[in-house]
């Protein structure tokens, strides 16, 4: 499993710049649909179910690790974006299971904070979940609960993603 996890993850550097080559927008899972149920934990060990986000207003979902160069500059549009959608939408940052432990997260983010809040995928069954190719890989719900947005890589439009996920209807 492990193993898997870390094939995937290790391809971060390359995944995006190949996407942006072929000119695909979207990658992971397909817009419109809802995301299975998925239970992780956050840094302290407790259960978090995933679908009770996206319920009621939207969420940002960001698959990130310490290690991850284009997550660093992705950052600045992060934090932006919460500081413009903060009350309006959910942050959450899933941390993958390579190479860091929710431990060493713990010391990266008393220097470094993140937007929203920050959870551990210790078996790697919201990255399967969530089709995350890499690292940056950022998923939006609108309030229904349906992918309105995926994307990777450190030029990602959050702000404008985010606005239209706010406009769409739950049904």
């Amino acid at each position: 499993m492990g193993v898997l996890v870390a094939t995937v993850f290790l391809t971060a550097a390359t995944v995006p710049a190949q996407l942006a080559a072929q000119g695909m927008n979207e990658v992971g899972l397909p817009l419109g649909t809802t995301p299975p149920a998925v239970q992780i934990e956050d840094l302290d060990g407790n259960a978090v179910d995933l679908s009770q986000y996206g319920s009621g207003k939207p969420v940002l979902m960001e698959f990130w690790a310490t290690w991850c160069e284009v997550c660093k500059a992705l950052h600045p549009a992060m934090v932006a974006a919460q500081k413009r959608f903060g009350e309006q939408v959910d942050f959450l940052s899933v941390s993958v299971a390579v190479n860091q432990t929710p431990r060493s997260i713990k010391r990266y983010l008393e220097r470094h904070p993140v937007p929203g809040r920050v959870l551990w995928d210790a078996g790697g069954k919201a990255t399967r979940a969530y089709a995350a190719p890499t690292t940056s890989y950022v998923i939006i719900l609108d309030a229904a609960g349906r992918v309105a947005y995926t994307g990777v890589g450190a030029d990602q439009d959050l702000e404008a993603a985010l606005e239209k996920a706010l406009r769409s209807r739950p049904s």
